[in-house]
């Protein structure tokens, strides 16, 4: 049986090999440390573990509406409104199956065949796929490392053709943790007025900022740029709620009701008893999160300083999520390989530590090394990776 086509467009994973030879070297007994993971280490905190639990008790297992359970809804609202200076009313939210299920929606309602949507490289993974399964093309922009890995107004406005249909603005980012100011976002926000783009803003990390900057939603600079903006969020990174698929989608009202009319074809509603336990997660003042937080800020200053003192290992420093992104090619080189992802399976295999290589995240000289583990297999990590990189200078 033949494929759909759609489905051929797809690229696999960069991830795949590198966890599938991982898994393998674990199985054979091996004491492997995998940096590759994408989520806290943290468990979701007792509160909201006892409201699922209660939502349960209490009959809370039925279908709800397709965008979400009023009360929930109200909750982001407010949310929204204390933490970002937003206010959206019911009908301009949806709640979906994580924010991954958010974009995958937003993008099935807006695109058109060859539709393009700008793609600011490095990129996390799933965009460029998503956007293809809806018919759509990726447009990709790679943004300077000496930079901050962030697109300019220049770059954004040399990229935008006649079939340009959004930009995705990531900040704080996946993979390298950078994040725009209020000044950059103003300047990327004219650009997208003047064209007429739509801005897909995913704010899943906003929780996660280790420094004096603030974060900023540009849908909250003007009216303007609020009515041509889809915030996209949820409690997975916030609340150490990966598990539970609770995300959400904030915007133009006609937007959000497309989405709500697939979802309710698609996954007909989100997990009651989630949203429930996300409910309670935005009801209730809790300092647990701020405890995760700063334990990744511990960990990152570590880990940090650690991976840079490497020969041939350069990392600009992140403001926020639990990536490290270095540029290894120099390390890759001196070490005899003639492409990153080569010299990451080396490593695996010789000193069983598991990087994800930046090649699919569009950045094939960089490695995302996540520190969402403790500090005494961080250290161990990044002993190894200098033993390999100096068992193997030419």
């Amino acid at each position: 049986m033949e494929l759909a086509k759609r489905v051929k467009t797809l690229t696999p994973s960069s991830t795949l090999a590198i966890s599938a030879k991982a898994k393998e070297l674990k199985q054979q007994g091996h004491d492997v440390i995998g940096l590759g993971v994408g989520e806290p280490d943290f468990n979701t905190p007792g509160y909201i573990l006892n409201a699922a639990n209660n939502a349960m008790q209490n009959g809370m297992t039925k279908y709800t509406p397709s965008g979400g359970i009023l009360e929930l809804k109200q909750a982001i609202s407010n949310k929204l409104t204390k933490d970002n200076g937003l206010e959206y009313k019911n009908d301009q939210i949806i709640v979906t199956t994580g924010a991954k299920h958010a974009l995958y929606t937003l993008f099935q309602v807006l695109l058109n065949n060859n539709d393009e949507v700008i793609v600011p490289a490095p990129y996390w993974v799933s965009y460029p796929e998503q956007i293809k399964l809806a018919g759509g093309s990726p447009v990709y922009v790679n943004a300077l490392e000496e930079n901050e890995f962030k697109l300019t107004p220049a770059e954004l406005e040399a990229s935008i053709t006649s079939k340009t249909k959004a930009v995705i603005i990531n900040s704080p980012s996946n993979p390298t943790g950078m994040m725009y100011n209020k000044e950059e976002l103003e300047k990327l926000g004219e650009v997208c007025l003047k064209h007429n783009i739509l801005i897909v803003s995913d704010e899943i990390y906003e929780k996660l900022i280790y420094t004096n900057d603030e974060h900023v939603s540009i849908a909250s600079l003007s009216k303007e740029l609020k009515e041509q903006t889809i915030v996209i969020n949820g409690l997975s990174k916030s609340h150490a709620m990966t598990g539970w698929r609770i995300g959400y989608a904030a915007g133009p009202k006609s937007i959000i009701k497309a989405m709500t009319n697939l979802a309710s074809h698609s996954t007909s509603n989100p997990t009651s008893i989630s949203q429930y336990a996300a409910l309670a997660a935005y009801e209730t003042e809790n300092d647990s999160m701020e405890e995760m937080k700063e334990a990744f800020n511990e960990r990152l200053n570590r880990f940090y300083d650690l991976i840079n003192e490497i020969p041939g290992i350069s990392c600009v420093k992140p403001k926020g999520a639990f990536y490290l992104f270095p540029n290894v090619q120099k390390a890759a080189a001196d070490n005899g390989y003639s492409n990153v992802d080569d010299w990451v399976t080396a490593l695996l295999e010789e000193e069983k530590v598991a990087l994800i290589p930046g090649s699919g995240f569009g950045a094939p000289n960089n490695v995302r090394l996540s520190y969402a583990t403790s500090i005494e297999i961080l250290e161990e990590a990044a002993k190894r990776i200098k033993r390999f990189v100096l068992n193997h200078q030419s």
